[in-house]
């Protein structure tokens, strides 16, 4: 099996003014094709190449770091491509908000706490909004290209919600200012797909 780059699933410049255009092409188009690329070649003639991503990422420990990094990145901003949309933005509705609200008190304290775990990330990674073992919302956040579904990861559960806070993600539009960043991308979140991530 190889790996391919997903559709996207809106324009370059759909999710303008919070992620703009320009960024959009280089993280699709160069990022991601590159992980794309670089996992195919690392798992090549191994065990990984018969494997989903996600039994890959689940199964990561047993694996190369490029696959470890490779396989990450592909699993990663293939999820945060999906639970962006034009548009998007709120907040949650149903029983992803009864969660919300059960496991933080509110909204606003959701944010804060993700707002706070992406900023505080020090150098590349992720924050998330998961779905632990017990079936709670808890954030956490890893390094680089892990992700809660790995077996390494140091808070496991299936990501409902995911920021990336790699500088390649926003640099061109915000600088250094990933807590402006980090502010906007609310307005573009797919609430609906994230819906879908908790019931899962």
């Amino acid at each position: 099996m190889s790996f391919n780059l997903p559709k996207l699933p809106y324009t370059y410049h759909a999710l303008e003014p919070h992620i703009d255009a320009q960024t959009m092409e280089i993280h699709y188009g160069k990022h991601h094709q590159g992980y794309v690329n670089n996992l195919n070649n690392a798992i090549a003639g191994t065990e990984a190449e018969k494997m989903s991503i996600d039994d890959i990422c689940k199964n990561v420990s047993k694996f190369s770091t490029a696959i470890r990094n490779n396989g990450g990145g592909h699993w990663n901003h293939s999820f945060f491509w999906q639970t962006m949309k034009p548009g998007g933005g709120g907040q949650p509705s149903g029983t992803l908000a009864d969660a919300v609200n059960a496991a933080f008190g509110s909204f606003d304290e959701l944010k804060s706490k993700f707002n706070a775990a992406g900023a505080g990330r020090f150098g590349s990674g992720w924050a998330w909004l998961i779905k632990n073992a017990s079936g709670k919302l808890e954030i956490c956040s890893t390094p680089n290209q892990d992700n809660p579904l790995m077996d390494i990861a140091e808070v496991k559960g299936i990501p409902v919600i995911g920021c990336d806070v790699w500088e390649h993600a926003y640099y061109l539009h915000y600088q250094n200012r990933r807590g402006d960043y980090l502010a906007a991308w609310w307005n573009v979140i797919n609430w609906d797909e994230a819906a879908k991530r908790f019931s899962s």
